[in-house]
């Protein structure tokens, strides 16, 4: 579990396609502190770690075909940056929301507004049973939990913050591109009891 609170921005620096599956190798901060096994969010994508390169400060995820099928990692190259986050330990802060690392869909960046000391996103995603955000409700773009206004059944907006801004991807974000997204995990449970 984790919890969209973005610890590190980590580097894509290579990419091996085998049959349907993609290895991406990514240069991050804490690469000596994995373990193969261990669960990394990248991008708000949880894969789990199958190699460690601690001296070049490397490691290496799997994707498979129908998580490239549900997210946008199909599209990553060498020198993207991604934002990580590790699984939350039991005696960690709840600092965000409840984060699985199971992406819902991806989203497409409508705008972006510089509002002078914040920046406004605008997302758009396809309409759906349990894709459902509320106004003030948690959502994780790309990994980080935000929380979002002016929500319709296929549109929402963000704010972000300067310290956000420098230290996650949204940086890099530009109308038109794709995001991750995973809604709130209790909305969803509420939505599939109601028959939503």
């Amino acid at each position: 579990m984790f919890t969209g609170i973005v610890e590190a921005l980590g580097t894509i620096t290579a990419v091996q396609t085998e049959g349907t599956n993609r290895h991406f190798t990514v240069a991050g901060p804490f690469a000596h502190e994995l373990q193969i096994d261990q669960s990394v969010a990248h991008d708000g994508v949880c894969l789990t770690v199958v190699a460690v390169d601690a001296a070049a400060g490397t490691h290496v995820v799997t994707a498979i075909d129908e998580t490239l099928q549900k997210t946008n990692l199909g599209s990553w190259a060498p020198g993207r940056q991604v934002n990580l986050e590790r699984c939350l330990a039991a005696n960690g802060r709840f600092d965000g929301h409840i984060v699985q690392g199971h992406v819902d869909l991806t989203a497409t960046c409508e705008s972006v507004t510089d509002q002078n000391g914040s920046w406004l996103y605008r997302f758009r995603h396809a309409p759906g049973p349990s894709r459902v955000t509320v106004e003030k409700g948690s959502i994780c773009i790309n990994g980080t939990s935000l929380t979002c206004f002016d929500s319709t059944d296929e549109t929402f907006a963000v704010a972000i913050i300067p310290y956000t801004y420098e230290h996650t991807t949204f940086r890099h974000l530009r109308a038109g591109d794709l995001v991750n997204l995973e809604f709130d995990i209790v909305g969803k449970y509420v939505a599939k009891m109601l028959g939503k």
